[in-house]
């Protein structure tokens, strides 16, 4: 599993990949974790908003910070 949290490192985007962290660790997963900073790398994803969570490809969240029982139902 892939995971990419993207933001320009606001405190949302960090607490948001703090929150898919603890998700993860909490289910048991295995899943490769990516902080994207880069603009033009948030940009091939459409995203306008951040934080935003990109789960093997497919956005799930853009523009806010997901809750953890959110991640753990995207990661079921």
């Amino acid at each position: 599993m892939e995971i990419k949290v993207l933001g320009p490192g606001c405190a949302k985007c960090q607490q948001a990949e703090d929150v898919v962290r603890e998700a993860v660790a909490e289910a048991g997963v295995t899943a490769d974790i990516e902080k994207v900073s880069d603009l033009m790398k948030i940009a091939l994803y459409g995203v306008l908003g951040t934080p935003a969570v990109v789960i093997d490809g497919e956005v799930k969240v853009v523009g806010k910070v997901p809750t953890k029982e959110q991640v753990l139902s995207w990661l079921a």
